[in-house]
């Protein structure tokens, strides 16, 4: 095994090995532009003259209609009185052969007639001169078709038609382990066994026990398949062939299955290998011909297929694939045998965050007031890249206000622009809709705070942002929580539509702030209605199915219309409901509403301890704050 893993895959490489075809087919497509050109510079010079014979020539020499005549190495041109006098751009002369004999005495003779006699002169070395013009042309143009050809070759198209576009890694060049993973404890541990087989075949063998053939990597965008898997070619030490399903895909039929086949024998050559197929839901699509069948996927999969039961899993030959809509796949893709396990990687829990932060940033200097756990606290369903693009963005913050490191409040102010994006400095609201703002950001904080089983409010600002919402309110979870009772979604709607709530309470307006609270709360009551089974009225029926549930995950229902009306009516019912107790519950705390809100007003941005100082203060568990001072900047 150590002799094959030494070994360059590129060496094996059977496109280095095939006869050379497509110097042939360069060689040959050169000759004929040589000729094709030829031809049309004779053709195109040919049709400025008229073409007569000698004995016309003689004639027109005998009768004196010469006007103008020129002796070439290879014929006689010569033009008419009758067409001198014409104008120039409507001249056409004539040409003939050259003559058996001399052509000084010609020349003479017509001299004596008063014609105008341009002869060639004919060097010694014009026949050289023109085997080195015709020698150039070719090397030029050889060259030109030989870069061509190597293009369209790398790229599937003639000599390497139904080439692959694998590129090929070894361990060095990947670089990656599982150290470099985190927050997929049980994925890593699902391929250590596929790891520990490619490094000791042998007990695993001795024992009767079979290699698994392939591995299904199945998760949100985001989560780390693609890196999962390099790192298991980088824990293995085996060559790392990787290659998306897309580029299986072409218009060409048989194209697909011919870079299927291609691809797997590479890797024979240079086994025990890995194999890696991202996105193969683009050539593993389910082959359903109800509407109609794509006959250059269905190929490239049944190619896909039969590679998959062909090699020997003895070899140590590991096929991977990767995607986000596992749904879609043929059954036959999915039956062990080809793709024995699905490995499940999820989003990752706390724990997972915060060591997925670590990860992130073990090349980035941290200030000592940065504290990791309270960030993975804060990012609740966030995936691998999330955490790293909200962790490049705390460096570039620092990096922008001169600092040597980055510190707490840089990534908290990244996670904002994450969710929220960054303020906008030049918005001027007026002051009733920073009023109106302010009342309907403290309407959702105020009902979260109010409630037993909300989630912390950890800050409330009024500052535009350029998501496009003029003010926000942020919960920070103090725990992981996997289940949700109904009490907990009712509490949530009411905060959702918190802020719509405390519009109609203190103006008596709608405004279009709250859109986007209103879309929310109804895909939520939606949710508790038709597949939470929370509705008396529905009881246990889930009228609704979730589609894509690694992508949007949105809902598709799957009832009758009256089965989908009465699942409307209980949505509104829910909703209105939830308004309704939210409304009640900031009229009993106007004044609560009217503190907190000035105060808003005043600072702008307040944090979740001041707003429960004044609900502590209201409750009598602590004083009252001061009024803050107006202040100007």
């Amino acid at each position: 095994m150590e002799q094959n893993r030494n070994k360059n895959p590129q060496d094996n490489n059977p496109e280095d090995k095939r006869p050379k075809n497509s110097i042939w087919i360069t060689l040959i497509v050169t000759v004929v532009i040589i000729l094709l050109i030829t031809s049309v510079l004779n053709a195109v010079s040919s049709s400025q003259y008229t073409a007569t014979t000698f004995s016309d020539f003689l004639d027109a020499k005998n009768a004196g209609q010469l006007a103008e005549v020129e002796i070439r190495t290879d014929r006689i041109v010569y033009l008419t009185k009758e067409e001198a006098a014409k104008p120039a751009a409507q001249q056409k002369a004539c040409f003939t052969g050259l003559p058996l004999g001399n052509t000084m005495d010609l020349a003479e003779e017509l001299h004596a007639q008063g014609v105008t006699v341009n002869e060639q002169i004919v060097e010694d070395n014009s026949f050289i001169i023109m085997i080195l013009y015709y020698v150039g042309m070719f090397v030029i143009i050889f060259l030109m078709m030989r870069m061509v050809t190597k293009r369209i070759s790398s790229d599937g198209m003639m000599g390497g038609f139904g080439n692959n576009k694998a590129k090929v890694y070894m361990e060095k060049q990947t670089g990656v382990t599982f150290k470099d993973v985190a927050g997929q404890d049980e994925a890593k541990e699902s391929l250590q066994e596929i790891i520990d087989f490619l490094h000791n075949p042998q007990k695993y063998t001795d024992i009767g026990a079979k290699l698994p053939k392939g591995a299904l990597l199945v998760g949100s965008p985001g989560t780390g398949k693609t890196l999962l898997a390099k790192a298991v070619a980088g824990e293995a030490n085996v060559p790392f062939f990787s290659i998306s399903g897309s580029d299986f895909v072409e218009m060409f039929v048989g194209v697909g299955a011919s870079r299927v086949r291609s691809l797997f024998q590479q890797a024979a050559k240079v086994a025990p290998c890995i194999i890696f197929i991202d996105e193969i839901d683009a050539v593993g699509r389910s082959r359903d011909s109800r509407f109609g069948g794509n006959t250059e996927n269905e190929q490239t999969l049944n190619q896909l297929l039969g590679e998959i039961d062909g090699f020997d899993s003895t070899k140590g030959i590991v096929c991977l694939a990767a995607t986000n809509r596992p749904e879609i796949l043929d059954k036959a893709l999915l039956r062990p045998g080809r793709f024995d396990r699905r490995i499940i990687v999820d989003r990752p829990n706390l724990q997972g965050r915060l060591d997925t932060l670590k990860v992130h940033t073990r090349k980035i200097k941290l200030a000592e007031d940065v504290d990791l756990r309270k960030i993975a606290q804060a990012t609740a369903g966030a995936v691998g890249a999330d955490l790293a693009n909200l962790v490049n963005e705390a460096a570039l913050r620092a990096v922008r206000n001169n600092r040597q490191a980055v510190n707490q409040e840089d990534l908290l102010v990244s996670f904002e622009t994450v969710i929220a994006g960054t303020e906008k400095k030049n918005t001027v609201l007026t002051d009733t809709e920073k009023r109106m703002v302010a009342y309907h950001e403290v309407g959702h904080a105020l009902v979260a705070a109010l409630e037993k089983h909300s989630q912390p409010v950890s800050k409330i600002t009024i500052v535009p942002h350029t998501s496009g919402s003029l003010g926000y309110t942020m919960q920070m979870p103090e725990e992981e929580k996997y289940l949700q009772t109904a009490d907990e979604l009712k509490v949530e709607l009411r905060t959702l539509v918190g802020g719509r709530a405390a519009e109609q309470v203190v103006f008596g307006v709608k405004t279009t702030g709250a859109s986007n609270d209103i879309q929310r709360a109804t895909a939520l009551a939606r949710n508790m209605v038709a597949q939470y089974g929370m509705s008396d009225e529905m009881g246990l029926m889930a009228p609704a199915s979730q589609g894509n549930q690694y992508l949007d995950g949105q809902i598709y229902m799957d009832c009758s219309q009256e089965t989908a009306a009465l699942v409307d009516k209980q949505v509104k019912e829910l909703l209105d409901t939830c308004y309704q107790e939210a409304k009640q519950l900031l009229i009993s705390h106007r004044s609560l509403l009217d503190e907190v809100s000035e105060y808003l007003l005043a600072k702008e941005t307040i944090t979740g301890d001041e707003l429960m100082a004044y609900v502590n203060a209201e409750n009598k568990t602590a004083e009252p704050l001061p009024a803050p001072e107006e202040t100007t900047e």
